[in-house]
């Protein structure tokens, strides 16, 4: 079992920049991708980034060239790096891990971004 605690979600003005990281904690062998999703109000839940275990990066393209996904050395710590927020942007954001055939979801932290 993993869980997952979001945290660095808040309101900020358009152009400005936050940044989400993600702690796991417990079993964490056989982790072979994790993510960030979000849910804007009204809208399906999507993938924003992904970041897979060889190490390629994936994207949305709302987001590409404007947000970046990373981990630390050990892998217990995931970060999503936004920049140039826009309002729509504005949604709840979830990180994900997946060990096949299992995921794990964090509780969700809110990103809004107005003026």
């Amino acid at each position: 079992q993993v869980r997952l605690v979001e945290s660095g979600g808040g309101s900020v003005d358009p152009g400005e920049s936050l940044r989400l990281s993600c702690v796991a904690s417990g079993r964490m062998t056989g982790i072979n991708a994790r993510a960030w999703y979000r849910q804007a109000p009204g809208k399906e839940r999507e993938l924003v980034a992904a970041l897979i275990v060889n190490g390629e990066t994936r994207y949305s393209d709302s987001v590409k060239g404007r947000f970046s996904i990373s981990r630390d050395k050990s892998g217990s710590t995931m970060f999503l790096q936004m920049n140039r927020l826009v309002p729509e942007d504005t949604a709840v954001y979830w990180c994900n891990f997946k060990s096949t055939p299992r995921e794990y979801w964090g509780q969700g932290i809110q990103v809004t971004v107005s003026s």
